[in-house]
């Protein structure tokens, strides 16, 4: 599809999205847990249980750099044209079947096919990591505006039980992101699992705080039927109730796993996208405005294709509405070194994660410690590293 607009000095905009049918792999990336799952019901080799993980997290950081950036842009003169096209909508639409298929059929074999612990343990993992995509299919349509996304959104992040993801990414992490206040906003010389214990509870009473807050403002209780919390909690016990139900309860670690790792798959892109990075305080005492330099970006096309785009993260954070098809690369961002998958793995080993990346940082923050988002108690030994380059 050609999109085609006028300019205001009479001449002609054409753009053709030569990714719109390749955004399909964002649709089929969580179907591979599913696969696994069918292939060991079937009888295949229990080696299918790995076969998840080892394509998310060898596979695909190995393609990202084989097949290297996309730098293409939308022409601003055909973001809104391309913004409405609803097509890009269905596809955030028919990946939540797909999600839930596929959870279902590994949660299945799971639990009645005989397998050994680590088979089963690699099996829940790899459907845990799916579900990430759950919360980007949750994250893009929660920022909408409109009833059906909104509810769509709530189903997608149900998968995984984290029913407060939306409304503390977008009315709380949107407003914090890049200061040291914000609980989604990784520190330099924090490490990811140290990130983890303060992120994942963090983020979660910012959520409960920020819906009281807005059914307060209604005249509502907390505990009341219009609580968006509970609803997408509601519907996470119903599908657990209901598989334990169905398949017994050897299904209950399997679930248990997948959505803890589930949460951790969140917890992992909060951290890469913004460590270290942080706005500066105005004379007001406000933050200045969040920008693109806020947010470590990636153009490496797979992973951004598997991702609907979530790697382009310096334009989502300007520009919070623009849908993933419109979302643009600009010169000069904070550069990671590889996609999600890669960086996911680089991060497990804190050592390496900040050899790569320390260095990035005190180049962004131009070689001033008060410009970076320091862990407290690092000042001292970043101030001497940043001193010395």
């Amino acid at each position: 599809m050609i999109f085609v607009e006028a300019t205001k000095d009479g001449g002609e905009v054409r753009y053709r999205d030569s990714k719109r049918y390749l955004w399909w792999l964002s649709v089929a990336a969580p179907s591979l847990p599913g696969i696994a799952g069918l292939a060991l019901m079937l009888g295949g080799h229990v080696a299918w249980a790995a076969f998840p993980m080892l394509f998310y997290f060898v596979a695909i950081p190995a393609l990202d750099a084989l097949i290297g950036e996309d730098t293409n842009n939308p022409p601003e003169a055909v973001v809104e044209a391309l913004s409405s096209d609803n097509y890009y909508r269905a596809l955030l639409y028919c990946t939540i079947p797909v999600l839930y298929l596929s959870f279902l059929i590994a949660a299945a074999a799971a639990a009645t096919v005989a397998m050994p612990v680590w088979a089963y343990v690699m099996l829940a993992l790899g459907a845990g990591s799916a579900a990430g995509v759950a919360l980007t299919v949750g994250h893009e349509l929660g920022h909408k505006t409109n009833a059906p996304d909104r509810w769509a959104s709530k189903i997608a992040c149900a998968l995984t039980a984290y029913s407060h993801f939306c409304i503390e990414h977008n009315r709380g992490h949107h407003t914090e992101v890049a200061t040291p206040e914000d609980p989604a906003s990784a520190r330099l010389g924090e490490s990811i699992y140290r990130f983890a214990l303060r992120e994942i509870p963090g983020t979660a009473r910012r959520g409960w705080r920020l819906e009281r807050m807005r059914l307060e403002r209604k005249g509502l209780p907390f505990w009341h039927w219009r609580n968006d919390l509970l609803q997408g909690y509601a519907i996470a016990v119903v599908i657990a109730v209901v598989l334990i139900a169905l398949i017994g309860p050897a299904v209950v670690p399997f679930i248990v796993i997948h959505h803890v790792f589930g949460w951790y798959q969140l917890t992992q892109a909060n951290y890469v996208e913004h460590y270290g990075l942080k706005r500066q305080r105005r004379e007001d005492g406000r933050y200045e405005p969040v920008e693109p330099r806020h947010s470590w970006n990636t153009n490496h096309i797979l992973s951004n294709l598997m991702l609907f785009h979530l790697q382009r993260h310096s334009d989502h954070h300007t520009n919070p509405l623009r849908p993933y098809q419109a979302l643009r690369d600009f010169a000069d961002l904070p550069r990671l070194p590889s996609g999600y998958p890669g960086c996911f793995a680089l991060a497990s080993l804190p050592p390496l994660w900040r050899r790569v990346m320390d260095p990035k940082v005190a180049a962004w923050a131009g070689g001033v410690i008060e410009n970076a988002n320091v862990q407290p108690g690092m000042e001292r030994r970043y101030a001497a590293m940043f001193a010395a380059r």
